[in-house]
């Protein structure tokens, strides 16, 4: 217990006196987070949107693939992204292995399943023949997916959230691919993974409170957005 006391006062301190390297740490965590969150966005939910209203062959296969990627392993995403970038690997001309890039497109990987996974629900959990209702109504089928969207925009912020969940808190993939370089690659999970193993618990704690904070912080807004949208 009082080692719990000890890295609460540490965080405090840490917080409080705007500590230059926690403030870094803080700042580019949120960063690369919120990019492969956005990154996410932008393929999981056309994509998703597009599984829930095709039929074609394999669909079925597809969506279980896509439900499979939702609880991809962060180790397994991080080895897989560290063959691709390493120098010899298909995308090593990029040479972005080791820097905030490399995690940005790990943390994409993770993200992207998530996101897809919980728009292919959202759409499909639409009633059944609004889709017909609208085309019936003259919309075009660009309009009609737009409508669609904008009728499953409460659960998709619920995507939202779960995608910034699970890469706010991944270290595996981010120690692969980022190499927990200081002032260059160090988050926050990779500071308290590697304060841990220093045996510096107080600081570890502190990092994980700051850590804990930052993610009901961002999720706290969205849920303030989603709660005002939601019908009365």
């Amino acid at each position: 217990m009082e080692l719990i006391l000890d890295g609460i006062i540490q965080a405090l301190r840490l917080v409080t006196t705007f500590d230059s390297e926690v403030m870094a740490v803080t700042l580019l965590s949120l960063k690369i987070s919120c990019s492969a969150t956005m990154i996410s966005l932008f393929l999981g939910i056309p994509s998703g949107t597009l599984l829930a209203l095709a039929n074609f062959p394999g669909r079925r296969l597809v969506i279980s693939m896509v439900n499979t990627g939702m609880g991809l392993p962060p180790v397994v995403v991080g080895l897989f992204v560290t063959i691709f970038l390493w120098r010899n690997g298909p995308l090593g001309f990029l040479e972005i292995l080791y820097t905030p890039s490399a995690m940005v497109l790990a943390q994409a990987v993770i993200a992207t399943p998530i996101v897809a996974g919980i728009t292919i629900a959202s759409i499909q959990n639409l009633p059944a023949n609004l889709k017909l209702q609208v085309l019936a109504l003259g919309a075009t089928r660009v309009q009609m997916v737009w409508i669609l969207v904008r009728e499953a925009r409460l659960p998709l912020l619920a995507a939202v959230m779960a995608g910034f969940g699970g890469v706010i808190s991944e270290v595996g993939a981010s120690i692969m691919v980022g190499g927990n370089i200081k002032g260059q690659t160090r988050v926050l999970t990779t500071a308290t993974v590697m304060e841990t193993g220093k045996g510096n618990f107080d600081v570890a704690i502190a990092l994980s409170l700051i850590l804990l904070a930052l993610a009901f912080g961002v999720n706290y807004l969205l849920t303030v957005i989603q709660q005002r949208e939601r019908p009365r």
